[in-house]
């Protein structure tokens, strides 16, 4: 850790901290018992093993967004392909992601267990791009150069709602199509139009990219609020609009959400770009730089993040949401991947660095000393690990009340005082 000058703070730090208590929060657990079963069968459907034919090259894409049984799906992918008479590669199919380097995109891959020796087929990875057709303003539309180049496209991805804005298709196979298969090139040219015209633009420029690429089907996932997949579906071209409009119902239907809708602070113990695209998801935190609507809660005061997860590999967009961090996270912040990631988008406040504190301690009790009308000792705080890990929360007493009359909240332990290390360090959950 670097050095941290001493910060002048009146009145210091010594601010009353509630005692928080373990809470469960209940979702639904529906999930598939075999996802690997679950994958082989969609693809046996005969309307599309037919699109299959024996011989065919057909690039596999693979994005790089946490989504739980990932290795396992591509794996299964490839062997069913495979089993077909097809000769699969995977190629990775994420835009900006991975510091914009071929090199970059294939270990971000590798970070999840994708690699040749496991899934049993080539990676392949290039940052060039085909044009393969424009939208009628001339915005250009790209597709990975190996992708293009192969027989056949299939995709596979999570839907699940985006991190900036509302639509019948959000965040899932249409975006990766896109952006994701695009490459920064093509990404670039996607985000000039702002996120709030991708309701329009997304469903647009994939119809041209199914019009002049081979794109045989995708693999849509859908994960519960444990993180555990809950539905995967193969989707024909024809049909993808339809069944991602569908799919994506039910994802916002199933996804882990914070049951406490008024928050003083909400402490973080890591974000990373496997866990949102953002870092951590306005869909749980209710903390949107956009102004899009459909944002609005949890209503938070304060966020505090603590670390950067191993698996972001420095990549830190999305820090801007943030109000306090610790220097840990601050010095652990890989600043070309970042920024490389917040240019893409053109969100550059995603970038933006928050106050960083000598400790996980002094962090949270700089947020709480910069609340609002709260008196000492009645700060509202909750404590995630991160945002796709919602089941088991610390929130602070004067929240127990609440607790107690939700129909879907349970209380595990007792109050008792913050746990911090002699070293400041917070108690992980």
């Amino acid at each position: 850790m670097s050095k941290t000058k001493e910060i002048p703070i009146s009145g210091g730090l010594d601010i009353a901290l509630p005692k928080m208590a373990l809470v469960r929060q209940w979702f639904d657990d529906a999930r598939i018992a075999d996802v690997p079963n679950q994958v082989i069968s969609q693809i046996k459907r005969p309307e599309i093993q037919s699109r299959v034919k024996p011989g065919m090259t057909i690039a596999v894409g693979a994005g790089s967004r946490g989504i739980t049984d990932i290795k396992t799906v591509i794996r299964a992918t490839v062997g069913a392909l495979k089993q077909l008479g097809a000769k699969p590669f995977v190629f990775p199919a994420m835009g900006s992601h991975g510091g914009a380097t071929a090199a970059g995109q294939q270990k971000v891959l590798a970070t999840y267990g994708i690699c040749e020796e496991f899934v049993g087929a080539p990676v392949r990875a290039t940052m060039e791009t085909v044009q393969v057709s424009q939208l009628d303003d001339r915005t250009p539309v790209c597709v990975d150069r190996h992708a293009h180049e192969a027989d056949g496209i299939v995709l596979v991805n999570r839907i699940k709602p985006h991190t900036a804005f509302r639509a019948p298709i959000e965040s899932g196979l249409v975006k990766m199509m896109v952006i994701g298969m695009g490459k920064i090139e093509g990404a670039t040219h996607m985000h000039w139009h702002g996120c709030d015209q991708f309701h329009d633009i997304l469903p647009k420029a994939a119809t041209h990219i199914m019009q002049h690429s081979p794109f045989l089907f995708g693999v849509g996932m859908v994960q519960n609020a444990f993180d555990q997949t809950a539905i995967v579906e193969a989707i024909l071209p024809e049909n993808l609009f339809e069944r991602e409009t569908a799919l994506l119902v039910k994802a916002k239907a199933l996804m882990g959400r914070l049951l406490l809708t008024d928050i003083d602070v909400l402490v973080m113990e890591q974000m990373g770009k496997e866990i949102s695209g953002t870092g951590f998801d306005p869909n749980v935190t209710g903390r949107n730089a956009r102004n899009s609507t459909g944002f609005s809660e949890p209503r938070v005061q304060k966020i505090v993040v603590l670390s950067l997860s191993p698996e972001t590999q420095g990549n830190a967009t999305g820090l801007g949401l943030a109000d306090v961090i610790t220097q840990q996270l601050h010095d652990a912040i890989d600043y070309p991947a970042t920024y490389s990631n917040v240019i893409t988008s053109t969100f550059l406040d995603g970038a933006l660095i928050p106050i960083a504190m000598p400790t996980d301690q002094q962090a949270i009790q700089l947020a709480v000393k910069t609340l609002v009308r709260v008196k000492q000792g009645q700060a509202r705080i909750v404590q995630i690990k991160d945002t796709k890990s919602l089941q088991a929360i610390l929130v602070s007493q004067p929240m127990l009340p609440e607790v107690d009359q939700h129909p879907d909240m349970s209380l595990i332990s007792d109050p008792a005082p913050i746990d911090f290390s002699p070293g400041g360090t917070l108690k992980r959950l």
